[in-house]
């Protein structure tokens, strides 16, 4: 089996793609509705991440007339939905980029919720978690009084679409992470809506002084202790992270080599920073960093705990494996290494996902993904990882 999921995209490409290249997905088709994949008959497959757009001008059409000034705008422009001030951009260079190669499918925005039904039908998923696209270059609006309102409208907007999906749909919501009044108030307006979980941002951004929020801090106790409180699960999705010295060449692969491996110090912070101990009810998944990362960061852990226990002024409750157990969940794509090592991750831990519509998603080959997965686990376990964990995780 040694190397066979790994290879899907390369055999995929030459049997879809004869000149050996996938393409862009907005001009690739699903091809697996119908098509053996092993999976149980019946098996509802569950995408745990994909992406959508917006495509309406949802913050400006829903801002107060006194604060319209003030609202990011959405707009068309050059194959992709791009926001900011009217004409001025603040999604550019290669995201604006990457934009372009997806937002041209029917189903990618939300004001297509039908044809995105269909296209992912059509590629073999039932249903889905979908993470936002654009709008995550909001995350750190200056006006924080703003970026809540930000984010509420696109919770709005977000249940919307999911509630027209009729099921097919579930949207990851966005909440105030930087005040625990405002943490509170986002958890409940998110919940009424009916949503199901949110994101979290690896980092943070800055303190109204200016400093860098630290999410281990006694100051940010309180926000923790509201999430908490909700019940909800949390998610932390790669993408945040850019080199520190943009590539001259092929940026667009160098940064997303360094997004890909952005979780470990929080990872980190959530065992030696005391957060779960202080909040021994939380559940975080990580998405689309894979899952082969989970037992090299877990060694790690482990190896720095034992070495440096005598210089930590607070020591964990637990060992290391039991943060990973009792509160954590992790998707991938196509992750050959992370599924030869699923015993040490454990296969109630790991939830696969096709990352409709982007580049490296399994879009048009997701039937072999999925085939893949069959092979590796059987088709019982495969079960749980392409559709009961993430409901599980949902509590759908």
């Amino acid at each position: 089996m040694k190397g066979q999921i790994a290879a899907i995209m390369s055999s995929a490409a030459q049997t879809i793609y004869p000149d050996g290249v996938i393409g862009a997905p907005k001009h690739r088709h699903g091809h697996a509705a119908g098509a053996p994949t092993g999976l149980p008959a019946g098996t509802e497959v569950f995408s745990a991440d994909n992406h959508i757009s917006v495509a309406d001008d949802i913050f400006y059409e829903r801002f107060p007339d006194d604060l319209k000034d003030q609202a990011p705008r959405i707009w068309y422009e050059d194959g992709a939905y791009l926001l900011g001030p009217p004409g001025q951009s603040i999604v550019v260079g290669d995201f604006s980029a990457v934009l372009m190669q997806y937002d041209d499918l029917a189903g990618a925005a939300t004001n297509n919720i039908d044809a995105r039904v269909r296209e992912l039908a059509e590629d073999g998923v039932d249903k889905e978690l979908a993470f936002p696209n654009a709008v995550l270059a909001l995350f750190h609006y200056p006006d924080k009084t703003i970026r809540e309102r930000i984010f509420r409208v696109y919770n709005e907007h977000i249940a919307d679409v999911q509630e027209r999906s009729h099921g097919h749909s579930f949207g990851v919501g966005l909440i105030n992470w930087w005040d625990p009044q405002g943490a509170r108030r986002t958890l409940s307006e998110l919940k009424s809506l009916g949503l199901k979980t949110f994101l979290m941002p690896i980092s943070p951004g800055n303190d109204d002084d200016g400093r860098p929020i630290d999410y281990s801090s006694h100051e940010m106790s309180a926000v923790w202790d509201e999430i908490e409180e909700s019940g909800l699960p949390l998610t932390h999705h790669i993408g945040e992270s850019q080199p520190k010295f943009p590539s001259e060449v092929n940026s667009v692969a160098v940064a997303m080599m360094v997004n890909i491996d952005s979780f470990r110090e929080m990872f980190s912070k959530y065992i030696f920073g005391g957060i779960l101990d202080k909040h021994p009810r939380l559940r975080i998944g990580w998405f689309e960093g894979g899952i082969a990362w989970v037992p090299t960061a877990l060694q790690d852990a482990e190896h720095v705990l034992a070495s440096y226990r005598h210089m930590l002024t607070d020591h964990p409750e637990h060992d290391v494996r039991y943060y990973w157990d009792n509160h954590m969940c992790a998707s991938f794509m196509v992750d050959g290494l992370g599924l030869r090592y699923i015993d040490e991750i454990g296969v109630d831990k790991v939830m696969w996902s096709s990352d409709y519509p982007h580049n490296e998603s399994t879009f048009g080959y997701s039937e072999r993904s999925l085939a893949a997965v069959v092979e590796a686990l059987g088709p019982d376990d495969a079960a749980r990882v392409v559709s009961g964990n993430i409901k599980k995780f949902l509590g759908v």
